[in-house]
């Protein structure tokens, strides 16, 4: 059954094998620690957002923005004759030269 003969003892594990198992398997946990868990950082202030009620206020001024641009007329680039149309109007336009190319 056994690779030994029945005389042979089995040596002892040396300190160095033990330590070796054990360097690499703290290796091993440093690897997966620092790959694969999540950082967790602290609150986020890259722009100066700290509360949900500045947050709500930012939300509500780039929706009066986006809609500002959405229902005005306006220049974009007006060297190059590019406007800024309200958006039921461009697709009032759409319509118009689609529909005449019956």
């Amino acid at each position: 059954m056994s690779d030994l003969p029945d005389n042979a003892t089995p040596r002892p594990v040396s300190l160095f094998t033990v330590l070796a198992i054990f360097v690499t398997f703290a290796a091993f946990l440093f690897v997966v620690y620092y790959v694969y868990l999540p950082k967790r950082t602290g609150t986020f202030s890259g722009d100066g957002i700290h509360t949900a009620q500045q947050r709500e206020e930012n939300l509500r001024e780039l929706r009066k923005k986006q809609h500002e641009q959405a229902t005005r007329y306006g220049w974009v680039d007006q060297k190059a004759g590019v406007v800024q149309l309200p958006i039921e109007r461009a697709m009032d336009l759409t319509v118009q030269q689609y529909g005449s190319k019956k």
